[in-house]
């Protein structure tokens, strides 16, 4: 439960029509197993306790009775165990039957809510056997006691407040008005869904879709237990569907049909949906009052959660081709199509570019020849230049100009060792001493060559400056830190790599892909100070600042959910076991939150450039962020 996450489960175990006892039996070692595994809780099928596909036995008070006595021994039997339980029977309450899921925790009854959608036709006919849920919360009395009986109930955990649910069934997914809906907006996180579905071709995918779309409306996530092996089959088929959402994305899943996976178990991060309901404009709570619902609290213990879900080390990469191949597709139409409209608007001769062979540029370069082929004006228009001066190395400058010349676009050479000599004797610096001087002044005077090209030319300045660097502060305050329009300023570093290779992939081009390898294969580097005695690359980004690919997974769960730095940073160290040690991912995780901070004043002026996904840094909407923020709070972890 540490940081938000808790261990949930959906269990289909074989049920045996009518016979409750067995059932109850089967319910008791699932509980068990669930909380062996860390799980806090844990779904069971609708009405599962007596099987779902009685029929008019339901009407037979030795079913009831038996279910009622099923209820109060699962509750006595897992008493001991430190898991809250949501169990699926037919309840009476005055002269009425109910179809009600039945939350149990350590032995007490918390509450016990009816089914609202009741099928009328089909493969069950519900109507004549079951009530549906009145609209007034009551109580229902179950052995000797009265407890909380309604459909509108939330089950709150006072030792974590995010930690909220609320139980449903399965025809809730195919109604217009779902009652999930005002659960999450009263402020359940968890929805534990209770079904008893049969499978039809097809059913499963659509199944999918529902969940995965309820729980995208709702910010919440869905644990769905559907009945399974041991159901009749006079006429119909169950496969025992467990399914486990959170906003949308699929963390766990057991396929129909499988008897080996009578539990499904992940873990859910109801901090992030609290957080994500805080960003979403669109998430509009209710007022949770007395007269509308149930409020039910239970103290269950906090404790760390052992984390089983997968984390992808590259977040902002979608791991599966297909995905990833329509993301770098879309992401190339963003930037060029956004190039392409301040270039009309403001009668852009040309579109003028650093090119240094190196990542950044890259991808500039590629998106401008598609803004100009979208214009239907020759690629000639786009003018890129190279600036060679003491750390250029021979392998870039190669790259530089064979990708200009596979483009076709207008190349030129600036060589600017000259310039930026003359201007260290002209301030009184000692060319020998590599500092941050040494450093800036090239990056300036290669600001300053294509901005006088731009205004010969009457033409723009396309910014290469990314998404990463942004975040990190390493761009030189008014030189590449600037431009006229920044067509790289919200794609990531991890990200750009995918862009280009998927432009290698598909250019029809073998000598340009050959060169857009190469320049994949090229460390990061601003190529500032001099190249080694063998003239390779001596000053590599990565060694300095620290991996792209822990920034990136910093800066995304830090900007797009709020994530605190420890939660962080438990998060990489399980992403990137055995790739980073302990202290490797806690020296960059720092490394990270001093220089977000510190360097924001230079965020706070960026030029435009194209929002391509949800993390940005634009002062212009992505992140209004004052300059002058201490970053003690996040450093104290």
């Amino acid at each position: 439960m540490k940081h938000g996450f808790i261990k949930v489960a959906a269990a289909s175990p074989t049920v045996i029509v009518a016979n409750t006892k067995k059932n109850a039996d089967s319910i008791v070692t699932a509980c068990c197993r669930a909380a062996e595994l860390g799980a806090k809780l844990v779904v069971f099928p609708e009405l599962s306790v007596t099987g779902a596909t009685c029929g008019d036995l339901f009407l037979q008070k030795t079913l009831i009775d038996g279910a009622e006595q099923a209820i109060l021994s699962i509750a006595a039997e897992t008493a001991a165990l430190d898991i809250a339980i949501v169990i699926g029977a037919p309840i009476t309450r005055e002269c009425k039957l109910y179809n009600c899921a039945v939350v149990i925790y350590m032995g007490e009854i918390l509450g016990v809510s009816p089914k609202r959608e009741l099928i009328s036709r089909g493969d069950f006919c519900e109507t004549s056997i079951f009530a549906p849920a009145p609209e007034k919360c009551g109580t229902v009395k179950i052995g000797e006691m009265f407890y909380p009986f309604g459909t509108n109930m939330l089950f709150y955990c006072d030792s974590l407040h995010e930690f909220n649910f609320a139980c449903g069934f399965g025809t809730d997914l195919w109604s217009p008005e779902p009652a999930a809906a005002s659960h999450a907006r009263a402020g359940a996180t968890v929805i534990c869904t209770l079904a008893a579905t049969s499978e039809t071709v097809g059913k499963a995918s659509r199944r999918r879709a529902l969940i995965e779309s309820q729980s995208v409306c709702d910010v919440c996530a869905y644990i769905y237990a559907d009945a399974g092996c041991g159901e009749s089959t006079t006429d119909l088929v169950f496969g025992g569907h467990q399914l486990i959402y959170e906003n949308g994305k699929l963390l766990a899943e057991s396929k129909p049909f499988d008897d080996e996976c009578p539990l499904t178990v992940t873990e859910v991060d109801v901090c992030k949906l609290t957080s994500e309901r805080i960003k979403r404009s669109t998430f509009k709570p209710i007022e949770v009052t007395a007269e509308n619902y149930y409020s039910l609290s239970f103290m269950m213990p906090l404790c760390d959660t052992e984390l089983t879900r997968r984390f992808d080390q590259k977040p902002f990469v979608p791991s599966a081709v297909a995905e990833r191949t329509e993301r770098c597709e879309s992401i190339l139409n963003m930037q060029s199509f956004g190039l392409r409209k301040r270039i009309e608007h403001t009668h852009a001769r040309c579109a003028v570019i650093g090119i240094s062979g190196g990542l950044d540029s890259c991808l500039a370069l590629l998106v401008a020849v598609r803004a100009m082929d979208l214009l239907r004006r020759p690629r000639t228009d786009v003018i890129a230049v190279t600036m060679p001066c003491f750390g250029t190395t021979v392998r870039t400058r190669t790259n530089a100009e064979e990708m200009c010349e596979r483009l076709g676009v207008t190349f030129r050479c600036v060589d600017i060792k000259a310039a930026v000599t003359q201007h260290f004797l002209d301030i009184g610096h000692d060319e020998n001493e590599y500092n941050v001087v040494y450093e800036n002044v090239q990056a300036r005077e290669r600001t300053q060559v294509i901005m006088d090209i731009a205004n010969a030319e009457g033409g723009m300045v396309i910014g290469t400056g990314d998404l990463s660097e942004l975040a990190l502060g390493w761009a030189t305050y008014n030189g590449d830190h600037m431009s006229m329009y920044g067509v790289n300023a919200s794609v990531p570093k991890t990200l750009i790599r995918h862009i280009v290779r998927y432009y290698a992939d598909t250019c029809d081009d073998e000598a340009l892909t050959r060169v857009l390898l190469d320049i994949l294969d090229t460390p990061v580097s601003p190529e500032l100070l001099p190249a080694d005695k063998n003239g390779e690359i001596a000053q590599r980004t990565e060694e300095l600042v620290g991996p792209y690919e822990l920034h990136d997974f910093c800066l995304y769960w830090f900007l797009r959910y709020g994530f605190t730095p420890d939660k962080i940073e438990r998060m990489a160290n399980y992403a990137f076991n055995g790739v980073y040690d302990a202290d490797t991912v806690h020296k960059w995780l720092s490394t990270f939150m001093r220089r977000f901070f510190s360097q924001q004043f230079k965020r706070s002026c960026l030029p435009d450039g194209p929002k391509v996904g949800s993390v940005g840094v634009s002062p212009r909407g992505d992140l209004c962020m004052p300059s002058d923020a201490e970053s003690e709070l996040w450093r104290e972890w």
